[in-house]
């Protein structure tokens, strides 16, 4: 999800269910998790309560590959490995990766079906999907931390003065939750372009397990239902703003029954898979996992007042690779922003 609340604060004083299971591209055999996979990263992992509104669900990962193609400025990636899979994503790397874009093979605003995602079942699982990556970073002396990494085809941003904003093809948002001898101790909330942190006790959760709130669209993480009012960066409001973020008791979605475990050397910065199934390379991958902003003659393209934070279509998310994987805090480092882990939620 892409940050627009620092350039739409500015503008604040300027202006004062068809749900159709896209096709996976790979997915593991369901098999019994290797024993190195902690039993503590899997019985406190989050569940993600979706807004009942929202119709943009988790989405298999392999799939995105299938309804795009990789671009630089909107024109193909030369000696681009094809088919693309998660097994050589980061094949793309070696070309200008890091300005390759994963670019939709359809018009967005004819909203394929793709875009929409596996809506959970009954049993909370995003059926033929894996649309999660749990990754696991030993920090040595009993400390880890494990990244639950959520995935969505699309993201919609809200709207801004009637207006759609921060629409893009491609969405990672994550929890993060800081173990302690396997007990966890704080967890991470990305919203936007930073998010919350939190001590663990102080969460809602079912049994052992933390809940997130996914809001609508936007698919940012909150520990709590409502409202979130986020206009001023880094600073999350009750009640209704100008940029407004919405939470609710939707579908339950439980990341754990779709999902792909490795373990992250930080050292070597390399990833490890627990079960040899699972693929890797994409992992590495540096490039965007959507669309490039489309350009102000693209006819799909408005912006408020002509400020290119305000666009409807913003340019697609780097993947987990990019989500600092080793931290000293809870927190990622952003300029600007404070590590404040809270006791209380709602506070």
């Amino acid at each position: 999800m892409h940050s627009i609340s620092r350039a739409l604060y500015l503008l604040t004083i300027v202006a004062a269910d068809q749900h159709v299971l896209a096709s996976p591209l790979s997915f593991p055999v369901e098999s019994p998790q290797a024993a190195s996979v902690p039993d503590y990263v899997k019985t406190y992992a989050p569940l993600v309560w979706l807004h009942p509104e929202d119709p943009y669900f988790p989405s298999d990962i392999g799939a995105q590959l299938l309804h795009t193609k990789p671009e630089i400025k909107f024109s193909p990636v030369d000696d681009a490995p094809a088919p693309l899979t998660l097994d050589n994503l980061d094949g793309l790397n070696a070309n200008n990766g890091a300005n390759v874009y994963l670019t939709s093979n359809d018009d967005v605003t004819t909203a394929p079906a793709w875009i929409k995602g596996v809506k959970p079942d009954d049993s909370h699982k995003t059926e033929g999907a894996i649309s999660c990556a749990i990754i696991v970073n030993d920090r040595g002396n009993g400390n880890v931390d494990a990244f639950y990494m959520y995935f969505y085809a699309y993201n919609w941003g809200g709207t801004l003065l009637g207006q759609d904003v921060d629409e893009h093809v491609g969405d990672w948002e994550h929890n993060m939750i800081r173990f302690a001898n396997g007990k966890p101790t704080q967890v991470w909330y990305s919203q936007h372009g930073f998010g919350e942190a939190f001590t663990y006790d102080c969460l809602e959760k079912q049994g052992d397990r933390p809940v997130a709130y996914s809001g609508n669209g936007s698919h940012a993480n909150y520990a709590i239902k409502g409202t979130h009012d986020h206009t001023i960066p880094n600073v999350n409001l009750p009640g209704k703003g100008i940029l407004t973020d919405y939470t609710d008791q939707g579908t339950l979605w439980d990341p754990l029954l779709s999902t792909y475990f490795h373990q992250y050397d930080a050292s070597s910065k390399t990833f490890t898979p627990y079960d040899p199934s699972y693929p890797t390379a994409w992992l590495n991958y540096i490039g965007k996992w959507g669309d490039e902003e489309y350009p102000d003659s693209d006819p799909r393209q408005h912006k408020i007042l002509g400020i290119d934070a305000t666009a409807r279509f913003a340019g697609g998310p780097t993947g987990p690779e990019d989500k600092q994987l080793n931290r000293t805090d809870v927190c990622p480092v952003a300029k600007g922003y404070v590590c404040d882990v809270r006791t209380e939620i709602g506070a």
